[in-house]
């Protein structure tokens, strides 16, 4: 998924996206374990997208704590 298109989600497509991710990257690395899965580069892209998600959740969790300490000056 392109960082555009993750920019402009909300945050609670934004978790379950990352539920949705994580569970798959279970899924590759229990089938690479079990020599089921011969090109094991597949998962790369994968993790990039959960990085990527997790820069924006972050992101976001920074900014309204950012907020809530302006108001609070």
């Amino acid at each position: 998924m392109d960082f555009k298109e993750l920019k402009k989600m909300s945050v609670a497509e934004l978790n379950k996206l990352l539920a949705k991710y994580r569970e798959q990257t279970r899924e590759m690395r229990f089938s690479i374990n079990a020599k089921q899965q011969k090109n094991i580069r597949e998962i790369r892209p994968v993790k990039k997208t959960i990085a990527h998600i997790l820069t924006l959740l972050n992101n976001e969790i920074l900014r309204e704590t950012g907020k809530k300490e302006e108001i609070k000056k």
